[in-house]
């Protein structure tokens, strides 16, 4: 399955177009993102159209043109493939536009900021997503595994911290390369793998979701709003803002979806996540841990 933003809201918007139309925009997600670097001859000879249903295609979603629509798809990889460093300079990432204007202090910007990417990616996250993935989260006959990146494994720990003291059958996949290739060597169809995978997607976050689809095993993914690679291969994919102000994505609206996500499996598993903690608290008075 093609994956971003604008693979999104064309395969969004395929029910609304003319067949002519549909040939187009199947054509788009078959090779996405390249095939919408192709001229509008090529595109709509690969359709099987005329080159103005290709223009009538792209002004469906609101470009002027298909130099627009070719411009759009280019900023979107080049957000997807930003990094801190080439942030580090773009205005709003960290530092005022103008640095001669009134930006207001770094506590009002953050205050702004951070309250709008949580409630905005809170409003965009479907309702049934949640579920399913609350589903497999509460689902005793799954075994989780959860693994993230450079700073998201911090997020993989802190739900699969929460997972443990509400059930069964939690792991974090292993650092050590042995122990590593042993615990995905083990996936099957009553495992649940849990990635994170924000910009900057990393290559073996693709290997992980490929092993466990191929044993039948299911896979939820946590990622950014151009979507990892993954998403293409996940049974559930969570999107999040990751706006800042800084040049380092958000992890901010992530930790309020995986809370949420939280709530949601105390809710399902109900009078089995209490007896559960309540054994974890008392484990943890005998030992001295509390």
């Amino acid at each position: 399955m093609a994956t971003g933003a604008m693979a999104d809201r064309i395969r969004s918007k395929l029910g609304d177009l003319s067949p002519a139309e549909r040939k187009v925009g199947r054509v788009l997600l078959a090779a996405y993102p390249s095939a919408g670097f192709e001229t509008v001859a090529t595109i709509a000879e690969r359709a099987h159209v005329s080159a103005p249903t290709v223009l009538r295609f792209v002004s469906r979603f609101g470009f002027r043109g298909f130099p627009e629509f070719q411009a759009a798809l280019r900023t979107e990889l080049e957000q997807r493939n930003a990094s801190p460093l080439s942030l580090y300079d773009t205005p709003g990432y960290g530092r005022p536009a103008d640095e001669g204007a009134d930006q207001g202090s770094l506590l009002g910007r953050a205050g702004r900021i951070f309250p709008s990417e949580v409630a905005g990616t809170l409003a965009e996250l479907p309702p049934h997503d949640l579920d399913q993935a609350v589903r497999l989260l509460a689902d005793p006959r799954l075994r989780i595994t959860l693994a993230g990146g450079r700073f998201t494994h911090l997020l993989a720990q802190y739900l699969g911290l929460h997972l443990m003291q509400l059930r069964e059958g939690v792991q974090f996949l292993p650092d050590r390369a042995v122990e590593r290739t042993a615990a995905l060597a083990a996936l099957g169809r009553r495992d649940l793998l849990v990635l994170f995978d924000y910009r900057r997607y990393e290559d073996d976050k693709v290997a992980m979701a490929e092993l466990a689809r191929e044993r039948g095993g299911k896979l939820l993914l946590f990622t950014d709003t151009w979507l990892s690679p993954v998403a293409g291969r996940a049974d559930v994919a969570l999107p999040c803002r990751v706006t800042a102000p800084s040049p380092y994505d958000s992890l901010v609206p992530t930790l309020a979806v995986i809370e949420t996500v939280v709530a949601g499996v105390v809710e399902s598993l109900g009078e089995d996540a209490h007896d559960h903690l309540r054994r974890a608290e008392d484990v943890a008075q005998r030992i001295g841990l509390v």
